[in-house]
């Protein structure tokens, strides 16, 4: 069989990889069978997890688009997984054409992926780095020039509470000129707290545990930020596009959402 040319060399195709099972829960074709396997493995605890997938998404988008419309021209975006379906160089452009976007995964294979990808886009680049390691990942000569546009889009439930997430935000908040705009999300206790238990126990069999966090810790993310109206809410309820894409009961697509920009 012809090897596709977005395989980057290197790739173990026999271990699911939690980039390539959120790319498949978009609807992508950047996966291999394991990690179907592992995405219908969740799904059989949890079936909505492909529209909460989609609805973390949807608000990628949006926000990207609002911090595009006050100027926003330099992105970073942490724990990017692979740059398809919809990737953030894409949105921020169709508003500022000459958007910069530094996509930063800790994974070796959604880093590898995401070079292939982007290889003839001069205004995109993949940085290798650990979240969990900010002085390094703000040392990259990549990241030199900083964006002002920080975007942590469903990436830290995946850090622990013994691993300081909240300062390792405040880190890279401080890092951050003032103007500058944070665009975040996060699994959440909230909703559905009967689907939260099973799912945390399956990922922890996985390199990638989750720890989901109830809105009253996923807000305090933002302390040095003032967050732009409603704050932090449901995924869907984040500046819809319509009234009616917030759903009757946004409490379904348990993430929670929201921007703040640094005074």
């Amino acid at each position: 069989m012809t090897r596709p040319t977005w395989i980057p060399a290197g790739t173990d195709p026999d271990t699911p990889n939690a980039a390539r099972v959120y790319d498949y829960y978009l609807g992508g074709s950047h996966n291999f069978e394991v990690d179907r396997r592992m995405a219908r493995k969740a799904m059989e605890l949890w079936p909505d997890l492909p529209l909460i997938m989609r609805a973390n998404r949807a608000f990628l988008r949006r926000g990207v688009q609002y911090v595009a419309e006050q100027g926003v021209s330099r992105f970073l975006d942490i724990g990017s997984g692979i740059p398809t379906f919809g990737a953030v160089h894409e949105i921020a452009r169709e508003i500022e054409p000459q958007a910069r976007v530094v996509y930063v995964d800790r994974d070796p294979v959604a880093a590898a992926h995401g070079r292939l990808l982007l290889a003839d886009d001069p205004l995109s680049q993949v940085v290798e780095a650990d979240l969990r390691d900010p002085a390094r990942l703000l040392a990259e000569p990549a990241v030199e020039e900083l964006p002002v546009a920080l975007l942590l889009v469903a990436v830290l439930h995946f850090i622990t509470d013994d691993e300081d997430p909240d300062g390792l935000v405040r880190q890279l908040r401080e890092a951050l000129p003032p103007g500058s705009y944070l665009v975040l999300s996060h699994a959440s206790l909230e909703g559905r707290p009967d689907q939260a238990g099973p799912h945390q126990d399956l990922y922890r069999s996985t390199p990638t545990p989750l720890t989901m966090r109830n809105r009253e810790r996923i807000t305090a993310f933002f302390d040095g930020f003032d967050l732009v109206e409603p704050g932090v809410v449901y995924l869907s309820e984040w500046h819809p596009e319509t009234p009616s894409s917030v759903g009757a009961h946004p409490e379904r697509m348990t993430g929670m959402a929201g921007v703040g920009r640094r005074s």
